[in-house]
């Protein structure tokens, strides 16, 4: 239960703010599409950070997470400041992905989904944003 109440909120979070953020989606390459999701302006920054805050409610998370689910999977979480939110969720096999935060008042959710994804996040203060990847 508690996986499709994750799943639904996910879902519910890209639905949320795909209507105010900027949508990027790069050209396929390598077997993999990535859709990167970035707040335009401060309202639709704090929009996205609570979003990520109710993510990290429900599953429990307070500064960051790494969860996967799967085999071969690589991920790291670097934070060096306060009132940093970062999570890598990986679901799938042979994923690589990290997230990086410097200074204060970041927060990023990064989803990877699949086989064989490579996403690397680096935030410099005070952004927001969300990667989903998926790959075959």
């Amino acid at each position: 239960m508690v996986r499709n109440i994750t799943k639904t909120l996910v879902a519910g979070l890209l639905v949320a703010t795909l209507g105010l953020t900027s949508l990027t989606a790069p050209a396929q390459a390598n077997g993999q599409i990535s859709i990167g999701i970035n707040p335009a302006n401060t309202e639709q920054a704090r929009a996205m950070q609570m979003g990520l805050g109710i993510y990290a409610l429900v599953n429990g998370i307070q500064n960051g997470s790494i969860n996967q689910r799967g085999s071969n999977n690589a991920a790291g979480l670097l934070q060096d400041g306060r009132g940093n939110l970062g999570i890598v969720h990986q679901e799938g096999r042979g994923h690589n992905g990290t997230v990086e935060q410097y200074g204060n008042g970041n927060s990023y959710g990064l989803f990877q989904f699949g086989t064989g994804t490579n996403a690397h996040v680096q935030q410099n203060g005070h952004q927001s944003g969300l990667g989903f990847v998926f790959g075959w």
